[in-house]
This record gives structure tokens, C-alpha cells and sequence, in this order.
């Protein structure tokens, strides 16, 4: 949301406040810097252990109080998380619209990605403005009955995101320099997998399987794995227990998105269940494996980009070699365009946004 904040904030006949509910601090915090947004209200819901229930009802009452006290005429979410289904069933409660930036995007299984595609869904039904990021994305609200002219196609603003802090690693030489030293156990001579990991569906049984396939992995000595690891003890337990210490494997603790950016960059392969990886990756022509059974993100896996490989650890294994292996198959995956935008999309959202309110 950073480039759309800054892309209303041009428009001088609006008044733009900024609202967080720090579902994830430490994530939070460093992207605020690194864009240069202080918040006006922050209402810093971060709790240890905090189920969806708990998340869902502190969010509804904080985002309740705010609204009563600003009385906005429209509230922006984005995409899937809690806070954005949470943020607008609140804003319906008080009579404000919602726009929802990055919408349309649908598995077609509630239960997959969980609980993101049902926040998706719910979000929708309570949505005036549509921002879709593709035509697929468009083509979905519309078989759900949302009108055509509430929805505007705009590209993702992930890549908008993702192009300014590459312009900002590639323009300042002390920035390159502090990269290449906080990263210097990596070496010239092997290959970097960059791995993210973190959805619910795969707690337990599918973790395990993506460890096992990573140990494998790290067991070829012409690759290294770069893990910045969850915090969620579903993820860093077995993580932990199955790759510290093993050759090959740098388990990091997350990372902010400046150093995390220079690493897709500089990584040969990603392996990840991330969405917004999916968006990002293309953009900087990295093949992506996607560790989940669907994708609400057809469009790469349709461009050739991304691949679904599940979380069987023989697959992975298989699908990773694949390309580690294959100069062709590699450069097939990497030789595309990225369907999900071209750095504009803040700017379109901005102009509907402004229109509406002349």
C-alpha cells in the first residue's frame, strides 16, 4: 500500500490518513521506515500466540473507533490478510465504502489458502471500489456479481513496490555495499535458493515434507539455501529442528524487505508459498516454485513463471532439479514478462479514487 499512499497524497484536494493494526510488527515497522509513512493511527494489535478469533474481534473494535473518530469517506484495505476483511467489516458497520486494492483473487477453495481466500471473499461482498490487479482477477468479480463499473483493472502494486526499492539498491552504491557485506557467507560459486515459508495449510505434516526436501536440496553442494525463517512456532520448530546446522542451509531470522529484495536478485531459484512472491519474482525474472496445492495467482503459472509443486518433498526435490539442471527449462521459466503489472498501478488507483471525490 506504500506507493498508493504516496500516489493520493499527490492528489492536494485529498486528506489521506494512514491506519495500521500491526497484525505483524516487526514486518511493519521496517517497511514504514524504508517508505517514509508514520502512521496516524496505529493500534498495535500484535500478541503472542493471538488465534483468528482474537485477531478478528481486536481489529473490528480498534478499526471501530478510528473510524467514529475521522469519519472517513472511504477506507482502502488490501488483499487477504485479517486486518483488511476485519477493516472492512468495520467500515460497513459504520456506513463508510471500501475500496479494495488487489482484488479478485480466487483459489475457488475456502480452505486454501486459509483463512486468506475466504478474507478475500468476504471483503468483496462489502466492497464499492475494486482495484484488480489482471483481467482474470476482473473476470472473477464479475462472475461473482460485482458490476463493471465498480471494477477498475490496475495492475498489482506489489510491483510498484518492488521496482522503487530496486531503483534504490541499484542508485546507491553504500546500499549495494551493506548488502554484499550483511550476506558475504554466500559465495560466488554455487547457486542461491531463496526459500520463504509460512501458510497455516501446511502446518505439521506439509512442513515437515518441505524440511525434508530442503535437506535433500542442501545435500547437492553446487546450491546454498537462504531461509528467513517465520516466527510462528509452527514453522520455526520444524524448521529448526530439521535444517539448523546443516551444511548449505542459512536459516536468517525475516528479513526486512530492502535486504529481502537484494536476495530475490541475486537468487538463481525461489522456493516459496508466498502470493506476493509470485507477483515479485517475475518482475526480476526468477523461476518460482510455488509450495502449495493452488494459487490465487493463475496469471504467472500461465506466463510459465511460477510452477505448483505441492509440498511432497520428492517433488520438490524433483522440480528444483529440474532446473538446476536444465539451462533450458530455466530459461524458459525466466524469459517472461510479468503479468501482474508495470509500476503504474498506484497511480490508476489514485486517479479513480480522486475522480470519485472531486
Amino acid at each position: 500500500m506504500a506507493p498508493v499512499v504516496d500516489a493520493l497524497r499527490l492528489r492536494r484536494h485529498l486528506d489521506v490518513r494512514v491506519c495500521v493494526t500491526a497484525q505483524h510488527r516487526e514486518m511493519l515497522d521496517q517497511v514504514l521506515t524504508l517508505f517514509g509513512i508514520v502512521p496516524d493511527f496505529d493500534l498495535d494489535l500484535m500478541r503472542q500466540r493471538q488465534d483468528l478469533a482474537e485477531l478478528t474481534s481486536a481489529v473490528i473494535l480498534g478499526m471501530r473507533d478510528v473510524l467514529r473518530q475521522c469519519r472517513p469517506s472511504l477506507v482502502l484495505v488490501h488483499g487477504d490478510t485479517t486486518t483488511s476483511f476485519a477493516a472492512t467489516l468495520a467500515a460497513f458497520y459504520e456506513g463508510i465504502p471500501v475500496g479494495h486494492v488487489e482484488a479478485g483473487l480466487r483459489t475457488k477453495n475456502v480452505y486454501a489458502p486459509w483463512p486468506e481466500e475466504l478474507n478475500r471473499r468476504l471483503t468483496a461482498v462489502m466492497t464499492t471500489l475494486h482495484f484488480a490487479p489482471t483481467d482474470g482477477a476482473r473476470r472473477n468479480l464479475l462472475a461473482e456479481g460485482v458490476p463493471g463499473d465498480a471494477v477498475w483493472v490496475t495492475g498489482n502494486t506489489v510491483v510498484d513496490a518492488l521496482l522503487r526499492v530496486v531503483q534504490m539498491i541499484e542508485s546507491d552504491a553504500e546500499i549495494r555495499h551493506g548488502m554484499k557485506h550483511r550476506f558475504s557467507f554466500l559465495t560466488p560459486d554455487k547457486r542461491t535458493i531463496l526459500v520463504t515459508g509460512h501458510r497455516r495449510e501446511s502446518f505439521g505434516g506439509g512442513f515437515e515434507q518441505i524440511c525434508d526436501a530442503l535437506k535433500t536440496l542442501s545435500e547437492r553442494g553446487d546450491v546454498e539455501i537462504v531461509y528467513p525463517v517465520h516466527m510462528n512456532p509452527n514453522v520455526s520448530e520444524p524448521v529448526n529442528r530439521t535444517l539448523g546446522g546443516q551444511p548449505n542451509i542459512f536459516l536468517l531470522p525475516p528479513l526486512e524487505y530492502l535486504p529481502f529484495v537484494y536476495l530475490m536478485g541475486r537468487s538463481s531459484l525461489i522456493l516459496t508459498d508466498s502470493g506476493g512472491i509470485q507477483e515479485e519474482a517475475p518482475t526480476l525474472r526468477k523461476p518460482v516454485l510455488v509450495m502449495r496445492e493452488t494459487t490465487e495467482r493463475p496469471e504467472a503459472v500461465d506466463a510459465a513463471a511460477v510452477k505448483l509443486v505441492g509440498t511432497t518433498s520428492a517433488r520438490i526435490v524433483a522440480e528444483s532439479a529440474r532446473l538446476l539442471d536444465d539451462a533450458s527449462e530455466y530459461a524458459r521459466m525466466s524469459a517472461g514478462t510479468n503479468p501482474y503489472g508495470d509500476g503504474l498501478a498506484a497511480d490508476r488507483i489514485a486517479a479513480v479514487v480522486a475522480a470519485e471525490f472531486r
